[in-house]
């Protein structure tokens, strides 16, 4: 699948269920795609739009191979942060679907702002996947162009970035960059646990009542750190979108048809003018919130296991087989593609060089600082005052 637009054929698409309510337990959620990998043709949101996609085999193979590549990626920075090569790492593990549905509802035009924990969006982007392993290494500061792929850089602080959307946001409004397919929308990611933030509550008031073409997408993973979500909040998370004027939606973050839909439904009101939407993806984090948790200590196995039964790839898996749209040769080639992107990322964080201590001041200001000049001076004498030392 192409990494633009995974709905942008019409060509080849197989026929599919007759529209239906999804049988989910809970009715506020938007789910296509069950656990089981029964694919459900359109379900209608409590908000009245019917939600669908509408791919093609080649599309739908396309985001199982998002799915599976993105996982085996994030799997490898684990393991090389428990090898001592990594500083840390937050793992997406159990979030594939939210964030490559989401990630391939984005047009080419679309900003977004993640957290630390976007590597699936990242990999949408078409942003090379070593980008952020420099950050964790500690040999860079994770800097990519945000306007050369759409994609800000990662944001340590816990909300701080949906204050950057909305700033954004205001000024796709303020330059004309609304209206239309070719308009610009803003996307910002957070977790359940930044929705107790005062930067997060403080962009809904901005994004409401500017009108900011912005999908707040928070990934409800259950846990803000150690934290388990009913310590957080007495409603759902997507429901406090009404207080502050704006339409709010939950969808099964675990369904990577259903998290499309949502968001480029969402995406495309903003784009249009019609202000922002808050999606809460309900998912789950199966490993630990980054690689210094210990996930043993506030959650017992059998949630873990209840949720690894709604596991997003094996969802989808089963769809693709269910459907004949996929066989054992297709899987298996994509587990070979995954193996060796795993492989190439491994060794080229291995090949990484340390950088000199002295680069710490280059490219803190574009055109230099006569401050930062004497600063660096003074490293460069302090340095050098060790035997052997190298700037």
């Amino acid at each position: 699948m192409a990494k633009g637009d995974p709905g942008a054929s019409t060509r080849g698409r197989r026929a599919a269920p007759r529209s239906r309510k999804a049988v989910t337990g809970d009715p506020e959620l938007v789910q296509l795609l069950t656990p089981a990998g029964e694919r459900i043709d359109s379900v209608t949101g409590p908000d009245g739009t019917e939600y669908r996609v509408d791919f093609t085999d080649e599309e739908y193979r396309g985001l199982y191979r998002d799915l599976v590549i993105v996982r085996k990626l994030d799997a490898e920075a684990t393991a090389l942060q428990r090898q001592g090569e990594l500083g840390l790492w937050a793992s997406l593990l159990g979030q594939e679907a939210a964030q490559v549905g989401s990630g391939r509802a984005l047009r080419a035009q679309d900003m977004a702002f993640p957290t630390y924990r976007e590597h699936g969006v990242l990999y949408c982007r078409g942003i090379d996947p070593i980008m952020p392993l420099g950050l964790f290494r500690g040999v860079d500061q994770g800097g990519w162009d945000p306007n050369e792929f759409k994609f800000n850089m990662y944001t340590i602080v816990i909300g701080a970035q949906t204050l950057h959307a909305t700033g954004y946001a205001m000024g796709v409004t303020m330059d004309g960059r609304t209206g239309g397919e070719n308009g610009e929308a803003v996307i910002a990611y957070f977790g359940d646990g930044a929705t107790s933030q005062g930067d997060v509550n403080e962009s809904f008031v901005w994004a409401s009542v500017f009108n900011a073409p912005l999908v707040f997408f928070c990934q409800n993973n259950q846990y803000a750190i150690s934290e388990p979500l009913e310590r957080q909040t007495r409603v759902p998370l997507y429901r406090r979108a009404a207080g502050f004027g704006f339409p709010g939606i939950r969808v099964d973050g675990n369904d990577v048809l259903a998290t499309y839909a949502v968001t480029r439904h969402a995406l495309d009101n903003a784009r249009n003018g019609q202000g922002p939407t808050l999606i809460e993806a309900y998912t789950y984090r199966m490993g630990a919130h980054t690689t210094s948790d210990d996930p043993t200590r506030y959650r017992i196995a059998s949630e873990v296991e209840a949720w690894q039964a709604k596991d997003p790839i094996a969802r989808m898996k089963a769809f693709l087989e269910r459907a004949k749209i996929a066989d054992e040769g297709f899987f298996a080639d994509v587990d070979e593609q995954a193996r060796r992107e795993a492989i190439d990322l491994r060794e080229r964080v291995l090949a990484m060089p340390d950088p000199k201590p002295v680069t710490m001041f280059d490219h803190v200001y574009p055109n230099g600082s006569p401050l930062l000049d004497e600063q660096r001076a003074q490293f460069n004498k302090y340095f050098d005052s060790f035997e052997g030392s190298a700037h």
